[in-house]
């Protein structure tokens, strides 16, 4: 089975079959957030790989950050220093007494061509299912043809 989505792009967090966010609906999402009580977390990196959860945190923790506007700032700040990166916003509920992301999406990406990931599913003995996970620069091939 063969799955794509909106501009072939890498799908991680909520909100990732959608188009890239204005800044005005980011600023939606972290007032969402903020409303609900959480923390809100701007992350960096270089490495979208599904397994690479552990992203870069720009500056400090804004645990005590109630303003969406200052958040958006810090957002965009991130996408001055690191315009070649992915950037998410993610906003974490700490009422069960840990950090639990409940919301995480992508606001920046490096460019339109991204490299993406293929889900292989091997079947093994005793109905053991297998997942490896490659990427799609490893085939050579362009991006509108990769999923064919």
């Amino acid at each position: 089975m063969t799955m794509t989505n909106h501009g072939s792009q890498i799908t991680q967090g909520t909100f990732s079959f959608l188009h890239d966010l204005t800044d005005e609906e980011i600023k939606s999402q972290i007032e969402y957030c903020l409303s609900q009580g959480w923390a809100v977390n701007v992350e960096f990196t270089d490495d979208p790989h599904p397994r690479n959860t552990y992203w870069e945190m720009w500056g400090m923790p804004m645990f005590d950050m109630k303003d969406p506007a200052a958040i958006l700032y810090e957002v965009n700040e991130c996408r001055k220093a690191f315009p070649k990166h992915y950037i998410r916003v993610t906003g974490f509920d700490s009422t069960r007494g840990w950090e639990t992301p409940r919301l995480s999406f992508i606001v920046n990406r490096p460019t339109k061509e991204e490299p993406g990931f293929r889900l292989i599913r091997t079947e093994d003995e005793g109905r053991t299912i297998r997942y490896t996970i490659q990427p799609y620069v490893t085939q050579e091939k362009p991006e509108g043809e990769r999923y064919n």
